[in-house]
């Protein structure tokens, strides 16, 4: 099995070096008094109760599973006593407003701890991490009564909370949604309906748990523009906030699934339960997308833990494992084969993994940071552009992360071999855990739609177009440095066909609508591969700097300029790829009628 190690070493690296968190905390109002000693000391104890407490859950969370009974959900054995034990820490208090009771630090070092967490046990994460969403959407959203008797118990942790969207009949399109909301005298409403696939919904790992539920009010407008928004507890809370009577609320059923076998995902029957309007009615939508946008990140940080844990499970075990002689002559002439690392075609998984790991964690954290800016940042102009900065990447980060962390989790497990097929390894598992990722909170293909059509066509490329600039400036910047020439041709090219290939659609869908779907998986892998080439070429050169000022750890910094060239000259390449099939438009897929698809049989 993986033993996880909490990356502290890469996460400083990224967090001090290449995004300068210290400062960025200082130009925050609400953490001016965050210094580094403070952020270390978070971190260290992050790691210590990922490794120690959460870890050895992983395996038991994946063989044991959920239990589904009459009166409720059983989660694996120690789940439970992890939570409570993570409640006492007063980790769910971390990056919660003061005025909530919480401790009021950025939203970009709970991001920290919650990386260390998931990778760890990416089952269990799911229990706290949803309620942080929850307790996002109240407080932009809810009234004083919500706030003050529903949000204290969940800043605790004390009670957890969902986001109950999907139904039977539909997946993604909430405009098809059935569940029905009737107004009570009370201002209460009665909520009936059924929800699928919903994480949490039903456990044993704390006493109480808020859905926050998509519903029609009667006589609402059909489609998405008639959905309200309800807070509706599992136990109904007494007027001071106290648990009082089971409210209408059942678990039907737990989905058995491919993998994350510990983290509950249920059928929820709401049958004329209480519930209690957040927001304006008919606006739900717009209340959820606090919660949506906010669970696109932290699925998107998936894509980093499956690649790091890949990563930490595959490089052991090529310097261990003993096979075949090198080509290039023997490596370890006392034993009877050369450890597998030696051979090139090991090396490219391994390095395609690093890469990926490593260049993920850089692009989370940097789109973290501007959450921090948009929520805190006392500088307007700063705050509308982190805004619209992060309206535009988070497809990105949601989209393109998660397929790389199915491929790094795969590859994973290739470097293994028949050793990594079988359960011991722990190797398996990474890649059935991480296979979700790519699906909930919004699958590959949505987040392609809504950065082409919805952020960059949609926006008539506004958005896009400061954040170009930006990159094709720090390129031309590069030019200056006689050590990173190697990437401004290359990291240019990449930014070109990003701009290039925008214009490309944005002519063709014109004509035809069909265009804009057809190119939206490659804009989206186009637009990840020039996002990371960015970010690496900034790693590079802080590594440079690091070795020519007489850095401690020269083999970190040296690994680090050797894997973006990597990168560049390994993995960037696909960009071209992307882009020719782009081209190619709607007709080779939408050129056959339905029935012309047929099982040949």
């Amino acid at each position: 099995m993986i033993a996880y190690q909490a990356p502290l070493k890469d996460l400083k690296f990224v967090l001090y070096d290449l995004l300068h968190y210290e400062q960025h905390y200082q130009n925050l109002s609400k953490s001016s008094a965050l210094t580094r000693d403070d952020m270390d000391a978070i971190m260290v104890e992050a790691a210590k109760f990922s490794q120690q407490v959460i870890a050895p859950l992983n395996r038991v969370g994946d063989e044991q599973g959920c239990q589904w009974h009459p009166d409720g959900v059983t989660t694996p054995d120690g789940f439970k006593e992890a939570y409570q034990q993570y409640v006492a820490n007063g980790w769910p208090l971390l990056a919660v407003p003061e005025a909530y009771g919480g401790q009021g630090l950025p939203e970009s070092l709970s991001m920290v701890v919650s990386e260390m967490i998931s990778a760890a046990c990416v089952s269990w994460s799911g229990y706290p991490g949803l309620t942080h969403g929850a307790i996002n959407t109240l407080m932009k959203h809810g009234t004083k009564w919500q706030q003050q008797t529903l949000l204290p118990k969940l800043v605790s942790g004390q009670w957890t909370g969902t986001m109950c969207l999907t139904e039977p009949h539909c997946g993604s399109d909430l405009g098809q949604l059935r569940t029905k909301a009737v107004a009570n005298s009370n201002g209460t409403y009665n909520i009936t309906g059924t929800k699928t696939f919903i994480s949490c919904g039903e456990h044993d790992v704390a006493e109480n748990i808020v859905h926050i539920v998509l519903a029609r009010i009667k006589d609402a407008p059909s489609g998405t523009a008639g959905l309200s928004l309800f807070a509706i507890p599992k136990i109904l809370p007494s007027q001071t906030g106290e648990l009082g009577q089971r409210n209408q609320v059942k678990c039907g059923s737990i989905e058995h699934k491919m993998g994350v076998h510990g983290f509950v995902t249920c059928e929820m029957n709401f049958d004329q339960a209480q519930g209690y309007l957040i927001g304006e009615p008919n606006k739900g939508l717009a209340c959820m997308f606090t919660f949506m946008n906010f669970a696109r990140i932290t699925t998107a940080m998936q894509g980093v833990i499956h690649a790091e844990i890949a990563y930490q499970g595959a490089l052991p075990y090529a310097k261990e494992r003993l096979s075949m002689r090198s080509l290039s002559g023997t490596k370890n002439p006392t034993g009877p084969a050369d450890p597998i690392i030696v051979h090139p075609d090991v090396r490219r998984m391994l390095m395609t993994i690093k890469a990926i790991a490593e260049g993920s964690r850089s692009l989370v954290y940097f789109a973290s940071q501007h959450l921090d800016i948009a929520e805190y940042s006392e500088n307007t102009k700063a705050k509308e552009g982190a805004e619209q900065l992060l309206s535009l990447i988070t497809p990105i980060c949601k989209g393109f992360l998660t397929e790389l962390g199915v491929e790094a989790a795969n590859l994973g497990l290739q470097v293994l071999g028949g050793h990594g097929y079988i359960r011991e390894s722990g190797m398996e598992q990474n890649v059935r855990d991480s296979r979700i990722s790519t699906i909930y909170e919004g699958t590959t293909g949505i987040q392609a739609l809504d950065l082409l059509g919805r952020k960059v066509l949609g926006s008539r490329t506004k958005l896009l177009q400061p954040l170009l600039k930006s990159l094709f400036d720090y390129a031309r910047s590069l030019q200056r440095h006689q050590s990173m020439c190697w990437c401004v041709a290359p990291l240019t090219e990449a930014l070109q066909i990003w701009q290039s290939c925008t214009a490309t659609v944005a002519e063709s869908a014109v004509g035809d609508a069909d265009e804009v779907g057809a190119a939206a998986h490659d804009y989206l892998m186009i637009s990840g591969y020039a996002m990371l080439a960015y970010l690496w070429a900034r790693m590079a050169s802080v590594a440079e700097h690091k070795m020519a000022d007489g850095c401690l750890d020269e083999s970190f910094y040296r690994a680090k300029i050797h894997t973006a060239q990597f990168y560049f000259k390994r993995i960037l390449p696909r960009i071209y790829t992307h882009n020719a099939a782009l081209k190619s438009g709607a007709s080779v897929l939408m050129g056959l009628d339905a029935d012309d698809l047929q099982l040949n049989s």
